[in-house]
């Protein structure tokens, strides 16, 4: 159950008496657990994480101090594949905006235009300790158009914007080969979906190569909003989050990626354990999951829970992803248990939910970690979170204190990000 409180005050706060996992240091060092330690925040930003109790007689008047009584306090979690707010929970067609199957080339969307932040997905994810999300079209495009990275609190998606400047989503394998099938145009094949890939990005480059010759001659220029995009990602300036499942489309990937130059991230990665050593020696990063799916498709036949371990014992950089909401959100850290569960070791697995995911995507400066100069994003657990009876009792998003877990009552309450609405009836 949920229950609304006013949106809260941005205020200076420290936690004391707390086990503190900071994840990784200041220059991105993994850092080991302070047994008893204070985190302090000032302005939505972590200004100091030390070992010892806090000396509450020399704070500022209006600081609050927040007893933690020993419970574990980490960095608030990040989904790095999710479709939060463009697939809305709880509201069938009407609230579903993932794909814009009318193109098989959608490098011109943009996931922004889509998001719902009243999607009750929202409150699931400060739930489960999510803070923020990547948010991504749909895979039913070869191409599905440009992610957005938003924190997971707040009531306009310009304000909770971190960027949407950072990879476009792309598809292979079953999902763009049905939906274009099934119209009898192409891509019906593996193949004509990877036409429609390579097209687009020779459609790219040569207009690169006008823009660049109207620009040394001055003359005027026509933008296309979908050669600007690929034009993006082939200058590195935006990543290519390429969901892919089996071993053979994961090669594909890799194959496209080299042949352009451009900087792929896997995305899902099912049989990422048949070829580990492969990816591993492309040095490629894999969000993987959701681990906990059924084998709804032929191309999820040999999903494991063992994957994510075989591929950081391979040396692969790996973050993990629920693909809300085909896994509900706040069940992000669970993917990382059972992962555990299945030889993956606990310090990676918590690494794939915080620095890692961050690191791959440029924003480990401000996220990811407890560290001075990061984001306030934080939560206070009731213990280990990689226990199953462990909870998120209490969330920040950039300051803002914004969830509570009362044990007594069973009630989460949640800052309502609008305040309160007074409606005048006649």
């Amino acid at each position: 159950m949920y229950r609304s409180v006013p949106v809260p005050a941005a205020t200076d706060f420290v936690i004391t008496n707390a086990r503190i996992v900071p994840v990784a240091d200041e220059s991105g060092n993994r850092a080991e657990a302070i047994e008893s330690g204070t985190l302090t925040v000032r302005n939505g930003r972590i200004t100091e994480v030390a070992p010892g109790q806090v000396d509450t007689s020399s704070l500022p008047a209006d600081t609050e101090v927040i007893d933690a009584g020993g419970r574990w306090v980490l960095p608030g979690f990040i989904e790095a594949h999710g479709h939060l707010g463009v697939h809305e929970d709880g509201e069938g067609w009407s609230g579903d905006d993932t794909n814009e199957m009318t193109d098989p080339n959608g490098a011109g969307l943009r996931a922004l235009d889509s998001i719902d932040p009243t999607d009750l997905g929202f409150k699931d994810a400060l739930r489960g300790g999510v803070t923020s999300a990547l948010i991504k079209p749909g895979s039913g495009n070869p191409i599905g158009g440009r992610t957005a990275f938003l924190k997971t609190w707040g009531r306009i998606v310009d304000e909770m914007l971190v960027t949407q400047d950072l990879s476009v989503k792309s598809a292979l394998g079953e999902n763009p080969k049905r939906v274009y099938g099934e119209k009898k145009v192409t891509p019906s094949t593996r193949m004509g979906t990877v036409k429609i890939i390579r097209d687009a990005f020779v459609e790219a480059r040569n207009y690169q190569a006008k823009r660049a010759q109207a620009e040394t001659d001055g003359t005027p220029f026509d933008r296309d909003l979908v050669k600007e995009t690929l034009a993006d990602v082939l200058d590195g300036k935006l990543a290519w989050d390429q969901h892919c499942h089996r071993a053979d489309d994961i090669a594909t990937a890799i194959r496209l990626s080299e042949e352009f130059g451009y900087r792929l991230v896997i995305n899902h990665g099912t049989e990422g354990h048949k070829i580990a050593d492969f990816i591993a020696a492309k040095g490629i990063d894999v969000i993987l999951g959701p681990l906990m799916t059924s084998r709804s498709k032929v191309e999820l036949r040999d999903r494991t829970l063992a994957t994510a371990a075989s591929l950081a014992e391979a040396g692969v950089r790996i973050a993990l992803t629920t693909d809300h909401p085909v896994i509900p959100i706040n069940f992000l850290i669970h993917e990382a248990s059972l992962a555990v569960k299945e030889g993956l070791d606990p310090v990676v697995a918590i690494e794939a939910l915080t620095i890692n995911p961050a690191a791959i995507f440029g924003l480990d400066d401000r996220l990811g970690a407890l560290a001075v100069g990061r984001d306030a994003d934080i939560v206070i657990w009731s213990g280990d979170p990689l226990d199953l009876n462990s909870r998120a009792e209490t969330v920040f998003v950039s300051g803002r204190r914004v969830f509570d877990y009362d044990a007594a009552s069973g009630t989460a309450h949640i800052a309502d990000p609008l305040g309160p609405t007074l409606i005048s009836e006649p």
